[in-house]
Order: C-alpha cells, then structure tokens, then sequence
C-alpha cells in the first residue's frame, strides 16, 4: 500500500501544483488513497519532497529533480540577457559576474549535444556537436528567458 501511496503522491506533485498537506490528502482520498495528516507528513519526508516555486510561481511541492530545474531555470531567467547562435556554438550573454554560475548550471544538466563550455565575467561560449544541436538547444534555452 505504501509503494502505491508514494508512486501516487509523486504523479500528483509531478502533474499538479499542490500548496499543501489538505490539497494533498484531497487528491489521494478522490483517488480512494484515505490516509492521515500524519502519514502524509512521514511520506512527503521519505520521498524528500520540498516546497518551491514552479514555473507559474506558486509555492508548492516538489520533486527533487523538479527542484534541480526549478533552481536551473530561476538562475537562468534572472542573469541570461541573450542567447545567440554562431555556427555550431551558443554565445549566453549575461548581466556582469554572472557568467561563471549560468555556465556551471548547465553543466550540472550533463546536456549530451554540449561538447564544451567556456565562461567569461558576462559571456559563456557552449559548443555543440552541430549546428542544428545549437539551434535546438539555444530554443529550448530561449523559453525559459
């Protein structure tokens, strides 16, 4: 019962922006889950669920990987200025001194398209395998400005 529990609990955090415990034990009980407030509160431990901001900015439940992207894409909305594509290379323009955090980010996302990345104070040159990789990434990358 338990695994069953947890698997629900992730498809919801992972479906929907649940604020809290109540919204929570609502979902499950409308999915014939019926569970206490306390167990509840073990499950999101075990599972290592947070809270933070989604991508609509609400405060809600979060995955841990969930929470990896939500960091990945604040930190990028707030220091990228541009995005451009020379070639097979993606130039990032940021706002001074935040180069060097943008372009470790996105290493940590282990992009398999990217070959290299070399950041300066406010420029981070990502070479990709291709050309067509550096305009698909670089679109992907614009959507999250």
């Amino acid at each position: 019962m338990k695994k069953k529990r947890h698997r629900e609990i992730l498809g919801l955090i992972k479906s929907e922006n649940i604020i809290n415990q109540e919204m929570l034990l609502e979902r499950l009980r409308a999915r014939g889950i019926v569970v206490t407030q306390a167990t509840i509160s073990r499950d999101i431990a075990e599972l290592g669920l947070k809270k933070a901001t989604s991508d609509d900015g609400i405060y809600c439940y979060v995955v841990p990987e969930q929470l990896k992207q939500t960091k990945f894409v604040g930190l990028f909305s707030h220091a990228v200025k541009t995005i451009t594509v020379a070639m097979n290379t993606i130039v990032i323009k940021t706002y001074p001194g935040l180069a060097s955090a943008v372009c470790t980010a996105l290493d940590l996302r282990d992009l398999s398209t990217i070959v290299g990345t070399i950041a300066g104070d406010d420029t981070i040159f990502a070479m990709t395998r291709s050309e067509r990789d550096a305009a698909e990434l670089a679109a992907k990358l614009k959507k999250l400005l």
